[in-house]
């Protein structure tokens, strides 16, 4: 039984994740194992994420006067709130992993910049490509110019040596 000193704290911890958190999921994580939940909040933890499961009633106190509280004030059951602070696409894409591999994990809802997010809209975020990803494509999409330029320079430097271009 957690003392109330206990309770004020993880709610006040839950109200700063609240608060800082780029991202919020609602999920659960019935029916996995405690060695694939840690795999799971280690693989979240190293997005730069975090997972915490504790009572509802201590998610509804933490909720109150936030963007979350209209979803956290009926929750049902057990639930896990999984808090993105850097990139929301690949905590949520962990999420839909793990409820691939489990079948009953679910995603039930989440928040994105405080804007609650259809079921539809946190599939699609967990659909797109991770941040690195994302940053790899834009770099060779600048580079590509660039690239090609250097690749006919060479080809008429190789034609001038050759002597099958005039100049």
């Amino acid at each position: 039984m957690l003392k109330r000193s206990e309770k004020e704290v993880i709610i006040a911890d839950l109200k700063k994740d609240l608060d800082g958190a780029k991202a919020v999921f609602l999920t659960n994580l019935i029916g996995i194992s405690s060695n694939d939940a840690v795999a799971l909040r280690k693989e979240i933890r190293e997005t730069n994420g975090k997972v915490v499961v504790t009572r509802n009633t201590l998610f509804q106190k933490a909720a109150v006067g936030t963007y979350a509280e209209k979803l956290l004030s009926t929750l049902k059951g057990p639930s896990a709130l999984a808090f993105a602070f850097d990139d929301a696409a690949a905590i949520a894409k962990c999420l839909k992993k793990a409820g691939d591999t489990f079948e009953l994990v679910q995603l039930k809802g989440g928040f994105l910049e405080g804007k609650e997010l259809s079921m539809a809209e946190v599939k699609q975020l967990a659909d797109l490509p991770s941040r690195d990803q994302m940053l790899g494509t834009l770099l060779a999409t600048f580079n590509a110019p660039v690239s090609a330029f250097a690749r006919v320079i060479e080809a008429i430097r190789e034609k001038k040596e050759k002597g099958e271009l005039a100049v």
